[in-house]
């Protein structure tokens, strides 16, 4: 087995240090102090190419797979640079056309994402179906040949910045399918479109991508904005959810990384009873903890996405890796805290501004006790809790 990156993998990885150079986490720090997108930083990263990893060449992608995007998502992650929008855009909503959408949708979409002109968002949390999206309550009514979309949608990243959704909706409501996977219907949505409304949450969250709820209120839509089959969307939509995992789990890993460097650098700095702290067990063997379980996470999160781009049964790893990850980047900024005391809580060094990414990262998308349910009942075969 071969762990070593390729060239362009290995170039992939290491972007996000070439463009912290130009857009450092300072630079970072203060767009998500004011909750405001980065656009001359993804700009950039767009020009460069790195939109569109997961399209095809022929719309003016890369033709790449998810191990490498994952890899971009972690690199940056690394530099101190995280963005949510590589998750829900180029992984979720560009990759999702990519290998569903008919070649009009691909012609269409593809090449202005591909570019960075146009940006993509993705929808499926409802307020009364977060965790369960079975239970989804959007409806896009089947009226002839159209569909007329009505219900809301909750925590959808970027809407401000995008120009489309992809909207997971119901074509034929709950209590009307005979299976509970029946009925589901994804569908490309115009942002500018009538009847489409959205409005910003106030987090209390340090994250330069804001969190929208999202209504829909008789948006009309026609079959050249389906995407994939009618009635179907289940199956493909199961295509999205490894990306997701694999991807969240690289940013895990990043953010993880960065905090244990900064603290590290830190602590065999800052000199307390005639030598540097990072001496002491009692600071260094958090951090080497963390560093270790950091590490483990990055091998499992590479394994699910090769898996995945081998067309293998990614879901064990990858969900291995969403919750490996997630609770690794928890342990490392808290023991980066840790070693820097008090100073860890100040906007100089901008510790304590990583704690609510790494912790959302344990309850979204898709909450630990979730990712736990599926390894005890799919891998280890036990009963369902649920």
């Amino acid at each position: 087995m071969d762990f070593t990156l390729n060239t362009e993998q290995q170039l992939i990885y290491d972007y996000g240090g070439k463009l912290a150079q130009s857009f450092d986490h300072k630079y970072w720090l203060e767009k998500a102090r004011k909750n405001e997108f980065p656009e001359d930083m993804w700009r950039q990263a767009a020009d460069d190419g790195f939109a569109g990893l997961m399209v095809d060449e022929a719309y003016g992608g890369a033709g790449l797979g998810l191990l490498e995007m994952a890899l971009l998502i972690e690199g940056l992650s690394n530099a101190g640079i995280p963005l949510l929008m590589y998750v829900v855009g180029p992984t979720m909503s560009m990759g999702h056309i990519n290998l569903h959408g008919t070649e009009e949708q691909k012609s269409r979409y593809l090449p202005d994402a591909a570019a960075g002109k146009t940006l993509f968002c993705f929808a499926i949390t409802e307020p009364n179906a977060g965790s369960n999206s079975m239970r989804i309550q959007s409806v896009a009514k089947p009226v002839g040949e159209r569909f007329k979309l009505n219900g809301s949608k909750v925590f959808i990243t970027g809407v401000d910045v995008c120009d489309y959704a992809v909207v997971v909706a119901r074509t034929t409501p709950f209590d009307q399918v005979k299976s509970k996977t029946d009925g589901f219907t994804v569908f490309i949505v115009d942002l500018k479109a009538k009847g489409v409304d959205f409005h910003p949450i106030e987090m209390n969250m340090i994250l330069p991508e804001r969190q929208f709820t999202m209504f829909f209120d008789d948006v009309d839509l026609g079959p050249e904005d389906v995407l994939g089959e009618v009635g179907k969307g289940f199956a493909t939509l199961f295509d999205l959810l490894n990306p997701e995992r694999v991807t969240v789990a690289a940013l895990s890993c990043g953010v993880g990384r960065f905090a244990i460097e900064k603290a590290a650098a830190y602590a065999s700095e800052r000199v307390v009873f005639d030598g540097p702290i990072g001496a002491y067990q009692g600071v260094q063997h958090p951090l080497a903890v963390a560093k270790t379980q950091v590490e483990m996470s990055s091998l499992i999160m590479r394994q699910a996405a090769c898996q995945y781009d081998q067309g293998e049964e990614a879901g064990a790893a990858s969900n291995m890796a969403k919750y490996a990850a997630a609770e690794a980047s928890i342990m490392a900024v808290e023991a980066a805290l840790q070693a820097h005391g008090g100073n860890g809580f100040t906007n100089e060094y901008g510790i304590y501004d990583l704690y609510s990414l790494a912790r959302l990262m344990r309850t979204a998308p898709l909450n630990r006790e979730q990712i736990l349910n599926y390894i005890g009942e799919r891998v280890l075969g036990m009963p369902r809790s649920y």
